[in-house]
């Protein structure tokens, strides 16, 4: 159950573009976060994309528009969740969406920026409600966490 927040140059992924980025970024979450093939389940993979002014996105302090091509994520998940070998899937998966997703004209080299955010139990929030990890299992349907459900 992930919160995805993306940050683009604006104008370089057109509508057709970003909606494959999209999918492509639920599928990383999906398959990281081990999520069964269910809609309600899935629809709590949340997605924004944020287009930036390309003019004023630096990196080290120099424009580098002409030859790179940033793309930033921040992915907020519970704690508990993930592992090191997930982590690694999710980062792979996130950066071949992006590479996937690139219009064919696009000859910068994209440089992919991938936060992976461990939300604290008990400080996640949802509908004015605090989430626990067994209530986020039960919800999102992780697989690999469905014994914990046993345990509460």
């Amino acid at each position: 159950m992930p919160n995805i927040l993306v940050k683009i140059p604006k104008d370089v992924f057109p509508a057709e573009h970003r909606a494959k980025l999209v999918k492509k970024l639920n599928y990383a979450a999906t398959t990281a976060e081990e999520i069964p093939d269910d809609p309600r389940k899935r629809s709590l993979c949340w997605v924004a994309i944020d287009e930036v002014d390309p003019t004023t996105w630096t990196c080290g302090g120099i424009d580098v528009r002409e030859r790179l091509l940033p793309c930033l994520v921040v992915i907020y998940v519970p704690e508990g969740v993930l592992d090191d070998a997930s982590r690694a899937i999710y980062v792979d998966l996130v950066h071949a969406a992006f590479k996937d997703a690139l219009p064919a004209a696009e000859q910068r080299q994209l440089a992919t920026s991938v936060i992976l955010n461990d939300v604290p139990d008990g400080t996640w929030g949802v509908n004015g409600v605090i989430w626990r990890l067994p209530r986020f299992v039960q919800a999102a349907g992780y697989a690999h966490l469905q014994s914990r459900l046993a345990l509460t």
